[in-house]
């Protein structure tokens, strides 16, 4: 599947690109947020299954709309990186690692949901949704959709063996990403370079539109300059000037920021 072969509808706030797989389809949902928040839905024989949850009360109204109008039936919701939104779909069932739980409830995760609650206030669901069922490492079929679960230091990633497509936390082949250090580099890179030797057809990630190999080739090239640059740094400052040198029409200078603090922590 090409990733610019959709069907695009324009919503009010956000916009929808649609994929035809034959057996399958899959949505992709731009919120058109302040975080470039994307929304996954597959859907399968009139059943669909969401992948994360949008997080603005008027994205959770817009997406409620968009499952009516499509007629689906959610059978439910992954939740991986992204807890914020509970009054999205309160009654459908909500599925999580137990490490993604921690991370959306304790972890690193509520505390990404508490800044953006001070930082956008009531228009902001900052409620965190409930697990009601919890997965482990392997295959799962929800809504008749089969999905492989592969735990993540943080959460879980997804794979979508009927569509050949995969889910992670953050791709962006031109935009920064959040790198903790050389050694979380390498493992983005090993993940990225498996990707490539499966031979996905797309990657799906919860802040950009799906993506393909050729992004996923670049990516791994970005990560390696990284590397190299901040080897050659003396400290984030001339490390995070150095990059966007080279990159200067990179987006997600605030992740740069956090990248480089992990690379030169004090």
């Amino acid at each position: 599947m090409n990733k610019n072969t959709f069907e695009k509808v324009t919503l009010n706030k956000g916009e929808m690109a649609v994929y035809d797989f034959g057996n399958m389809k899959l949505h992709a949902y731009k919120t058109n947020d302040f975080i470039d928040d994307e929304v996954f839905i597959v859907e399968k024989d009139g059943q669909a299954v969401i992948l994360e949850s949008p997080c603005f009360f008027d994205n959770n109204e817009e997406l409620t709309a968009y499952l009516a109008d499509c007629k689906l039936n959610v059978a439910g919701m992954l939740l991986a990186y992204h807890m914020a939104g509970a009054t999205f779909l309160p009654d459908v069932k909500k599925y999580a690692t137990q490490n993604a739980d921690e991370y959306g409830h304790t972890g690193g995760g509520a505390g990404l949901i508490q800044n953006f609650t001070a930082a956008f206030g009531d228009i902001f669901d900052s409620s965190i949704h409930t697990v009601t069922d919890y997965l482990k490492a392997g295959e799962v079929t929800i809504g008749g959709i089969r999905f492989v679960i592969t735990q993540t230091a943080e959460a879980f990633d997804i794979a979508i063996p009927e569509i050949n497509v995969v889910y992670t936390h953050m791709l962006g082949h031109d935009c920064h990403s959040i790198v903790a250090g050389e050694a979380h580099a390498d493992a983005i890179i090993a993940q990225l370079r498996g990707y490539i030797a499966d031979g996905v057809d797309m990657v799906l990630t919860s802040h950009y539109t799906p993506e393909d190999l050729k992004d996923v080739e670049t990516k791994i090239a970005y990560l390696e300059e990284l590397k190299n640059i901040a080897a050659t740094s003396a400290d984030g400052v001339a490390f995070k000037a150095a990059v966007k040198e080279k990159y200067p029409a990179y987006s997600g200078e605030n992740y740069l920021d956090m990248t480089a603090g992990m690379f030169f922590q004090k």
